[in-house]
């Protein structure tokens, strides 16, 4: 598809205005995660005046967009996804130069980052906070009213988190878990500083948030946010408005081809009828807040907002998202469901949306954003005919309403893909699928249809000689005592996967035999895919761009952002081996500002 052509169809979607203010030219951009950068200035992690520095870097190197993962104010699990407010921002991100305050020097991060500076932190935020208790500026009254919605109740849940040891709300005592009014005014006379204390933070947060998207914006560079599309049951969200979550059960996803059980999130489903009862102005608000950091928002996990996947709060954890349904269970209601969100979203920002559609996406979601102009993400493992080629898309093929890359934060890196896990299958999947069919050995399988000496990190590596569904099913049932029509399953696996590197290696367009292991060479080529794809957006993460120079070391698995589905200390820790003044001084920035520029975005 032609840019003119692009544009033309974009400006006459529903997004058309903010399209128009953004500009419908192809763009790339670079997802840093806010934790996994540091500078000279840096108290314990990065922070929002490092987003300064950030944009520098996206300057020099030709990105256009910097995405971030959500900002909000985590729980104990420091997931960003899985946060205490889906309006206040995390207190880790706030920059202590400037506030009056000395405090001794944090060492760089190592590989992972420890959060346990988090304390240290709030105590001296804390400190700077009494040094301005005796000042009240006309503009902290003013952020006091325009967030008078969501404000006063976030102070106030702080401080009674404070009060009770981290516990989450619904453990508290009945008059606070239940919001008795003459309780919450008698505690809030008590803990008057404290609460004081919490806006004030987030008032200062707001202000080096703005101040980072008005310095980007001065370089031409767009902020894009994530708005994790639910909130923990433990939040001051649903302890405000309990009425507006389904609080009996947990969210999560089903069961697919990388996770064999689904996945469990734990956040409660929202009551979309409630929420619509009020005027949608909860999302409303959330919108409005996002507003004044970003320019355009990812939506996470949009086919979310069709159906989600529910899982009664009470089933073993063990199971997963094994034994969920779909909420609404009636599927007639999806189309509809959705668009009215979508809408209500359009009408209520002047964001650009994107949204984040993978996993098992069903068509009415797909036209949907079509039809509205919201751009979807392609994936290059991903991209592919699943139907009939079974093969890789070419870049003229990827959508043009989308943006292209090709890892996400819940994905391995790209050279770890290449390495580990093209042409293979997840090993508990396929165990699931030989134990649903019962006739199947699964060890013996196994042993039949795939090298062992090959196969790592829970992944089964095809055999090279597996070169036919026949001979596939000869291995799945030798006596024939298993139709092949009762295969389909396993033959959509074996024809989406068998030989998967080599037909990649064929839209590389490197010369010589395939190679195993990855190298900058064979990256930069992945990279030119999504680079010169239709895809208006182009957005990779910086564990990617960094391997063109080799500046990561060793086995490339162990650097990625999450893995979904495990709770540890290496989830939303990864930290970068170089600081923001030095990555500003590497080669690295020139090499990416000339695959940009050859790929006119």
């Amino acid at each position: 598809m032609r840019g003119s052509d692009l544009s033309r169809i974009l400006l006459d979607t529903s997004s058309g205005n903010k399209w128009l203010a953004k500009g419908t030219h192809r763009r790339a951009g670079v997802l840093i995660p806010l934790f996994s950068v540091y500078s000279k200035k840096s108290f314990g992690a990065g922070d929002f005046a490092d987003l300064k520095l950030v944009a520098d870097w996206a300057e020099k190197s030709a990105n256009s967009i910097i995405q971030l993962l959500p900002l909000n104010a985590m729980n104990h699990l420091l997931c960003p996804y899985d946060s205490l407010s889906s309006f206040a921002l995390e207190p880790a991100y706030l920059s202590l130069r400037d506030t009056g305050v000395k405090n001794k020097k944090f060492p760089p991060p190592n590989k992972y980052l420890d959060y346990s500076f988090r304390k240290e932190k709030l105590a001296l935020a804390e400190e700077a906070y009494r040094l301005q208790a005796d000042q009240e500026p006309e503009d902290l009254l003013e952020f006091q009213w325009q967030n008078a919605y969501w404000l006063p109740d976030f102070a106030l849940y702080a401080a009674l988190k404070n009060y009770h040891q981290g516990k989450p709300w619904y453990e508290w005592e009945n008059e606070f878990k239940n919001r008795d009014k003459k309780a919450l005014d008698n505690f809030q006379k008590a803990h008057a500083q404290e609460i004081s204390f919490q806006v004030w933070l987030q008032w200062q947060l707001y202000l080096q948030l703005t101040a980072a998207k008005k310095y980007a914006a001065a370089r031409k560079i767009l902020l894009k946010g994530d708005l994790p599309i639910l909130v923990s049951r433990d939040s001051a969200d649903v302890w405000q408005h309990p009425e507006f979550f389904k609080l009996d059960f947990a969210s999560g996803a089903p069961p697919d081809m990388y996770c064999a059980k689904g996945q469990r999130w734990g956040m409660p489903t929202y009551n979309w009828e409630r929420i619509k009862a009020d005027g949608f102005r909860y999302l409303k608000e959330k919108l409005k807040y996002a507003g004044n950091f970003y320019d355009i928002l990812r939506i996470d996990h949009v086919v979310g907002l069709f159906r989600i996947w529910s899982i009664p709060y009470q089933e073993p954890l063990e199971n997963m998202g094994l034994n969920g349904f779909f909420d609404p269970q009636d599927e007639s209601k999806w189309a509809g469901q959705g668009r009215e969100l979508l809408s209500v979203m359009l009408k209520n920002t002047d964001m650009l949306l994107c949204a984040e559609d993978l996993g098992v996406i069903p068509q009415v979601c797909t036209d949907t954003l079509k039809e509205l102009g919201i751009p979807g993400n392609d994936v290059e493992r991903w991209a592919k005919d699943w139907k009939v080629r079974h093969d890789f898309l070419e870049p003229q093929d990827y959508r043009g309403i989308s943006v292209a890359m090709l890892s996400t934060h819940d994905t391995t890196n790209w050279p770890a893909w290449w390495e580990n896990e093209a042409g293979t299958v997840d090993e508990g999947l396929f165990l699931r699928k030989c134990n649903d069919h019962r006739q199947i050995d699964f060890l013996a399988v196994r042993e039949r249809l795939f090298d062992l000496k090959r196969s790592r990190h829970g992944r089964l590596r095809w055999r090279d000689d597996l070169d036919s569904v026949d001979k596939l099913v000869q291995g799945l049932s030798p006596k024939g005592t298993v139709p092949k029509e009762h295969l389909a399953d396993f033959i959509d696996l074996y024809q989406n996967s068998f030989q998967e590197k080599e037909k990649l290696w064929k839209h590389l367009k490197i010369s010589g035999p395939m190679r195993e292991k990855c190298d900058s060479e064979i990256l930069r080529q992945a990279l030119k895919i999504s680079l010169d794809s239709n895809a208006i957006f182009c957005v990779n993460t910086i564990v990617d761009w960094f391997y063109l120079a080799d500046i990561f070391s060793g086995d490339p698995y162990p650097y990625r952002i999450n893995t979904p589905g495990t709770i540890n200390d290496k989830n939303w820790s990864l930290v970068l081996p170089l600081s923001l003044e030095e990555l500003l001084k590497h080669k690295v920035a020139a090499e990416i500002r000339t695959l940009i520029s050859a790929s006119n975005r």
